[in-house]
């Protein structure tokens, strides 16, 4: 592995890690992610690409969000990736998936590009109730208990929806404090907080499928077939949308699949035959 950056529009540096020799793809990660979530990704795609994995702004070595954040700030972030590796494929996880979609929608250098379970609001399909007590834990400094809260709201993971907030708090509280990050690896508890800004992509995006009918990449459209059904209208949708579009379930993951933590291996496979 090495590490590089670029710089965006706007003068904020982007950092990446990039594994791996030949064409290039780039890997976009999640809500409360940072590169170091698909580094296992990375590796099983590097016997046939270049896989770039950048910290998105607001996260390690990568510049803050700045006061002028929004969907146009995260795809100009993509576009200077692409640009300074060469790369025309994307792939990207949740909100990542947003910007890997819009950033199609405006380079017509990007020839395809793989979305794992874009939260694409459709109809106010994606939960957001949840946002207001985050927000206010987040402001008062209660990191673990916003995180909790984006737990329970997101409902990715059956566990933590099972398990009382009382008996997660403390559980968090430990496993943040015991945490020992590795070389540029994040904190999570520097992640919390990025969800805010998360939370603003899919706000800003909402009620936009619409939009994707002029994309002229090809789409593989990704699901996990323990993830929450929640997830399911946005890729019905863009389904219809898409000029060129394909789909793919795997029934045996959820919305972590693409993670370290899911099956990046049986992700990787599907990646290596869609890139090709």
């Amino acid at each position: 592995m090495e590490t590089g950056s670029v710089v965006s529009a706007d003068g904020t540096e982007i950092s990446y890690r990039r594994f791996g020799q030949g064409p290039a793809v780039v890997l976009v990660h999640g809500s409360m992610l940072a590169a170091q979530d698909l580094t296992e990704l990375a590796e099983a795609l590097a016997g046939d690409c270049t896989a770039y994995v950048p910290d998105r702004r607001g996260r390690g070595r990568s510049g803050p969000h700045g006061p002028r954040f929004g969907i146009d700030r995260e795809v100009e972030d993509l576009q200077a990736l692409l640009k300074g590796t060469g790369a025309s494929r994307v792939f990207g996880l949740s909100s990542g998936a947003l910007i890997a979609l819009r950033t199609a929608l405006r380079t017509p250098a990007v020839e395809r590009i793989a979305l794992y379970e874009p939260p694409l609001s459709v109809d106010g399909s994606v939960p957001v109730g949840w946002a207001p007590r985050y927000h206010r834990e987040i402001a008062a400094g209660r990191t673990v208990s916003a995180l909790v809260t984006a737990l329970k709201g997101l409902r990715v993971d059956p566990v933590f929806a099972k398990v009382p907030r009382f008996a997660l708090v403390p559980l968090l509280k430990l496993a943040l404090r015991l945490q020992r990050p590795k070389g540029d690896d994040v904190p999570l508890a520097e992640l919390v907080p990025t969800m805010a800004a998360d939370l603003m992509l899919v706000a800003e995006l909402a009620d936009t499928t619409n939009d994707y009918a002029a994309v002229e990449a090809g789409v593989l459209l990704l699901a996990g077939g323990r993830s929450p059904a929640y997830f399911r209208p946005a890729l019905d949708a863009l389904t219809g949308a898409l000029p060129r579009s394909s789909r793919q379930t795997f029934d045996k993951l959820d919305h972590s699949g693409p993670t370290n933590d899911g099956g990046p291996a049986q992700v990787a496979r599907t990646l290596r035959e869609f890139f090709a």
